[in-house]
């Protein structure tokens, strides 16, 4: 009798790359309907997805073939790269609901001036597009077996934005989006690259 978890069982396989195939499916609808405003139930699940997905190939040791992985990381580094933003924006929400997003993608802050009135200012303008990025960066480079992309990632970032961190709406904003987008990216590709290596 053959083992139930028999990684080279054809079956078993098949099975694991469809479970893998329509979680990341799945989970890349539900960030793509949340992209315009992020809504918790929806992200929430593709989170779980993701989440539900890495435990499986944590847990189970399967190699997907060869052609089956180059889809699914195709899959895994979409859903890196455009869930990273819904997802951040939520745990921005969640963090500092009073952050006005300014109309060129920054954070408007307040700044005092010595002799005048304070005054609105956009700062870490650019941060969709650096999130996607980052993230694309990320996944690429743990699906590549070169998990230490991250630190450069976040080397890189820190050095960009160092004269803009200044405030500490900046900074908080700076750090916790930086590391939420930083761990859905890495989630995804984590759980991919268990799948094909």
């Amino acid at each position: 009798m053959t083992d139930a978890l028999d990684a080279t069982d054809p079956l078993a396989v098949a099975i694991v790359v469809i479970f893998l195939f329509l979680s990341l499916c799945a989970a890349l609808v539900l960030v793509t309907v949340a992209q315009r405003r992020p809504q918790s139930s929806l992200l929430a699940v593709a989170a779980g997805l993701v989440l539900l997905a890495l435990v499986v190939f944590a847990v189970l040791p399967y190699n997907v073939p060869v052609l089956l992985g180059a889809i699914l990381a195709f899959l895994g580094v979409a859903l890196a790269v455009l869930g990273g933003n819904p997802f951040t924006r939520w745990v921005l929400i969640a963090a500092d609901g009073r952050t006005t997003e300014g109309p060129r993608g920054g954070i408007l802050v307040e700044l005092a001036a010595e002799h005048s009135e304070s005054r609105q200012e956009e700062i870490l303008r650019g941060g969709t597009t650096i999130g996607f990025l980052e993230r694309a960066s990320v996944a690429l480079g743990i699906l590549a077996g070169f998990p230490a992309v991250i630190a450069v990632v976040v080397a890189l970032k820190g050095v960009g934005r160092f004269s803009e961190l200044a405030t500490p709406a900046a900074r908080e904003r700076f750090i916790v989006g930086t590391l939420a987008s930083l761990l859905w990216a890495s989630a995804v590709a984590a759980a991919v690259w268990l799948a094909i290596w």
